[in-house]
């Protein structure tokens, strides 16, 4: 069970992550392919890649396949754009 609620189109979500979402919901993990993501609107949420350190989740992100790499709870819901490529 996913820790967000998504819409696909194509080869692009939308994905909301609640602000009830509970931290061990928001694991380390890789995906199968490379994306983009991408916040919509202002937040204080964070994107972590593996053995860096923790940045805002503004503009857009770049994430290589199988690469290690989470988000960390900010405040509000969070929503992003995730363009699979």
């Amino acid at each position: 069970m996913n820790p967000y609620k998504e819409n696909i189109k194509g080869n692009i979500s939308e994905r909301i992550f609640k602000s009830s979402v509970d931290n061990s919901e928001l694991a380390w993990h890789r995906d199968k392919e490379d994306r983009i993501v991408e916040a919509i609107g202002n937040t204080n949420w964070l994107f972590q890649m593996d053995n860096q350190l923790p940045i805002r989740l503004e503009g857009k992100i770049f994430i290589p396949k199988n690469t290690f790499h989470r988000i960390i709870k900010g405040d509000g819901d969070l929503r992003v754009t995730v363009h699979k490529l």
